[in-house]
């Protein structure tokens, strides 16, 4: 089956990718939405512009798309730009979030494509445990009391990841950020051919939530 996955760089649309290619898809394009919209409910935004190097380092083409990210119209400008693509269904990295899902299924049915969400409803622990095992995952953003500025550009590793989850405990923090509490980037992969690395980056602080902002980046070979 072919099908574009719905790219983010972020850990659950890389999760949906490796998922994907795990299955035998014939992945055909990562979708990637870049939206003028900060607060957008529908696309993740921090260092969206990485995307082209996570396409190049899986070797599969990019789409870029964009939306102003208002309210409902960034849904048809999704629309309009799948329906150019050449492929039978649409992998996404959704994990609990109703509004999205329901507004990605209901675009795959108007174009009749079918929709896969292999994240949808798993347990949030379960999942920020995976994916902290199979990619090098970096938090990018913070935008929740608990998560300080020291997590910003910090890997989640095995030896941190309690620390993480007893901060979302304590806090009410979902533990996949599926609420926008944070926000990741995977810089390296088991489907990538090369791995991202950092040259230049900032941290970006303001009292209570902050971005890391990756200004240089380029690809290196893997160790």
């Amino acid at each position: 089956m072919r099908v574009a996955v719905l790219y983010s760089g972020g850990k659950d649309s890389n999760y949906a990718l490796y998922w994907a290619l795990k299955e035998g898809f014939d992945v055909k394009y990562l979708v990637n939405v870049e939206s003028e919209n900060k607060e957008s409910y529908m696309f993740h935004i921090p260092n969206v512009h990485l995307t082209e190097l996570s396409a190049e380092a899986v070797g599969i083409p990019l789409i870029k798309l964009y939306t102003k990210g208002e309210k409902e119209k960034e849904v048809e400008d999704l629309k309009k730009g799948l329906e150019k693509l050449d492929v039978d269904g649409i992998v996404t990295g959704a994990v609990a979030s109703v509004y999205q899902k329901s507004r990605i299924d209901r675009v795959c049915e108007e174009l009749g494509l079918k929709s896969f969400a292999p994240l949808w409803h798993k347990d949030p622990e379960w999942i920020l445990r995976t994916v902290s095992e199979l990619f090098d995952v970096r938090i990018v953003g913070v935008y929740a009391y608990g998560l300080g500025k020291e997590w910003l550009g910090k890997r989640i590793t095995k030896e941190n990841i309690d620390k993480l989850l007893n901060i979302c405990e304590k806090y009410g923090i979902h533990k996949a950020f599926e609420g926008g509490e944070a926000e990741t980037f995977v810089f390296d992969s088991p489907v990538f051919k090369k791995r991202i690395e950092v040259v230049d980056a900032e941290i970006e602080w303001h009292e209570t939530w902050g971005i890391y902002h990756i200004k240089k980046a380029r690809l290196v070979d893997k160790e």
